[in-house]
C-alpha cells in the first residue's frame, strides 16, 4: 500500500508505534523532534527532559487525566546521537496492541504529530545520519526473505554500495574538471591529460560500473525470490507435492479430479533461496465454467513463473493429453516431476534417446518422486535450486544491487559514459561531452541522494511502514 506524504516540517515532533502490529512481549512508541523530551515528560512519571541520554529508566505512563496506562521503560537519546539525528525518546510498554495504541494517543495529545510512513528514516537521511541508499537498505532489511538478502541489505546499510558510488563520482568529477576546462578555456592550450589517458580512465571506470550493474540479476532474485508453478493434468499429484515441499497440509488432496479450482500460493525456502510456489488447477479440456477460469489462471501463472514443475502421474506415464500440454510449455524453464514412483503400477521412466528427442519437451530435466511418501523430495529441491541458480551463489563480501531504482540509474550512467567515449573518439565538441558527463554524475547522485527531487523522495519513503 502506498501513502502520500504531507510536506515535511522538521520543526514538528513526530511519534508512532515502532513495533509490528499484534500481541507481543514489548511494544515501542518512538518520539523524535526538538520537543521529544518535553512531550515525553508530560506522559512519563519521571521528567524526561532531565534524564541522562542513552540510559534506561523505569516508570509509569500516565494519560492526560493522570491515570496510569501502563508501566515500563523510557530511553532518551539526545541529538545528534540518535537514529534520526534529533532528540528521540522511546517508551517500552507491555506488548498489548490496545495498550500501545492508548499510549500513542496520549503522546499525540501531549503535542506530537503522527509520523508518516518512513518519516523517522527520512529525517535520518535529511539530517545527514545516512544517505539515501542506506535509507532504502532499512526497508530492504525489513523485507529480506533469506540470509543472503539480509547480508546484501546489511552491506548497503553499512555504506558499502555508497562507497562504490562515491568512488565512481570522484573519478568522473576529476575527468569532468578537464572537460569543463576545455569548454571554458578553448584557446588557452591547457593540457591536463592526453586523449588516450582520458579514454583509458573512462573505459576502466565504465568496466567497474558495468560489473556493479551486472550484480542486479542476482540481487533482485535474492531480494524478491523466485516463482515456482506446479502444473499438470488433474490428479497428477500437484497438491500433494505442494504439501510435501511445504512440510504441512496446505492444499486439499482428494481422488476427485479438479479439486483445485483456483491458485494456491505459499512462500518456501530452499537453502539460501526464497520461492513463491503456486499450485494450479489441473490442465484438461472441460465445459465447466469455474474450472475453465481456473485453467485460464493456470496458463497465466505458467507464463509468469521462473520455473514450471510439470507433474506427471507415474502410474499412467506421459499420455496424449500430457504430450499436448508439454508441447506448449516453455521447455527451457520446465522440469518434469515423475510422481507416484512408490506404486508398483508406476510406469517406467521415458527413455530419452536421439530418436525420440525430436520434440523440445523431451530435453527437459526429470526427477522421480513420491509426493505422498515424501520420496525424492530432497533431490527435487536440489534440482530446482541448481536449475534456477546455475552459477555459484554470490560471495558474502560482494556488493550487490537489489534495488530497481539504483539499477536504472546505473544504466543511465553507463549510457552517458558510452556516449561520452563515442564523442571523444569522434571529436565531438567539448560542450556536448561535458553535458554527457554532467548527466552521468547526476544519475549517480540520485542513488545516494546528493541529487534528488522531492517527488522521488516521496515515492521512496511512501513504501516504508509507519514507525520506521
Amino acid at each position: 500500500m502506498l501513502f502520500t506524504h504531507r510536506p515535511l516540517d522538521p520543526a514538528l515532533t513526530i511519534a508512532a508505534i515502532a513495533t509490528p502490529p499484534g500481541e507481543g512481549g514489548v511494544a515501542i512508541i518512538r518520539i523524535s523532534g526538538k520537543d521529544a523530551r518535553e512531550i515525553a515528560s508530560r506522559v512519563f512519571s519521571r521528567p524526561a527532559h532531565l534524564l541522562r541520554s542513552h540510559t534506561v529508566y523505569f516508570g509509569k505512563f500516565l494519560n492526560d487525566q493522570g491515570s496510569t496506562i501502563d508501566e515500563g521503560l523510557a530511553i532518551v537519546m539526545q541529538a545528534p546521537k540518535s537514529f534520526t539525528g534529533e532528540d528521540v525518546v522511546e517508551f517500552h510498554c507491555h506488548g498489548s496492541s490496545l495498550l500501545a495504541k492508548n499510549l500513542l494517543e496520549t503522546v499525540l495529545k501531549a503535542g506530537a504529530r503522527m509520523a508518516g510512513p518512513g518519516e523517522f528514516t527520512r529525517r535520518a537521511f535529511l539530517n545527514g545520519k545516512i544517505d539515501l541508499a542506506q535509507a532504502e537498505a532499512v526497508q530492504a532489511l525489513i523485507a529480506a526473505k533469506n540470509t543472503l538478502a539480509i547480508k546484501a541489505a546489511e552491506q548497503q546499510l553499512e555504506g558499502r554500495l555508497s562507497e562504490r558510488i562515491r568512488h565512481f563520482q570522484r573519478n568522473l568529477t576529476d575527468i569532468a574538471a578537464i572537460l569543463e576546462a576545455w569548454v571554458d578555456f578553448p584557446e588557452e592550450g591547457l593540457e591536463f591529460a592526453s586523449f588516450d589517458e582520458l579514454t583509458y580512465q573512462l573505459e576502466q571506470l565504465l568496466d567497474e560500473i558495468k560489473t556493479l550493474e551486472s550484480t542486479f540479476h542476482h540481487g533482485r532474485l535474492l531480494q524478491e525470490g523466485f516463482t515456482l508453478c506446479l502444473a499438470g493434468r488433474p490428479n497428477a499429484g500437484k497438491s500433494s507435492l505442494l504439501n510435501a515441499l511445504l512440510g504441512f497440509e496446505r492444499a486439499i488432496v482428494t481422488p476427485i479430479p479438479g479439486t483445485t479450482r483456483d491458485l494456491l500460493q505459499e512462500d518456501l525456502r530452499l537453502g539460501d533461496l526464497h520461492f513463491r510456489i503456486t499450485d494450479t488447477a489441473g490442465l484438461r479440456r472441460t465445459d465447466e465454467l469455474i474450472e475453465q477460469e481456473g485453467i485460464r489462471r493456470t496458463k497465466k501463472a505458467i507464463l509468469e513463473a521462473d520455473l514450471i514443475l510439470f507433474v506427471v502421474d507415474g502410474t499412467r506415464g506421459i499420455e496424449e493429453e500430457d504430450e499436448e500440454i508439454l508441447r506448449h510449455l516453455p521447455w527451457e524453464k520446465s522440469l518434469i516431476v515423475w510422481n507416484k514412483c512408490d506404486l508398483s503400477s508406476a510406469a517406467s521412466l521415458p527413455m530419452f534417446t536421439e530418436e525420440n528427442c525430436k520434440t523440445s519437451w523431451r530435453t527437459m530435466s526429470l526427477v522421480r518422486i513420491s509426493a505422498l511418501k515424501n520420496l525424492g523430495i530432497e533431490e527435487l529441491k536440489k534440482t530446482v535450486e541448481s536449475l534456477l541458480w546455475k552459477e555459484p551463489l554470490p560471495d558474502k563480501q560482494e556488493v550487490m544491487l537489489t534495488n530497481v531504482r539504483h539499477y536504472e540509474a546505473l544504466q543511465q550512467t553507463i549510457q552517458s559514459i558510452e556516449s561520452l567515449l563515442k564523442g571523444l573518439k569522434e571529436g565531438v565538441s567539448p560542450e556536448f561531452l561535458a553535458a554527457d558527463m554532467r548527466h552521468a554524475l547526476r544519475e549517480l547522485g540520485t542513488i545516494i541522494g546528493s541529487d534528488i527531487t522531492e517527488e522521488i523522495l516521496n515515492a521512496i519513503f511512501a513504501k516504508f511502514c509507519v514507525g520506521k
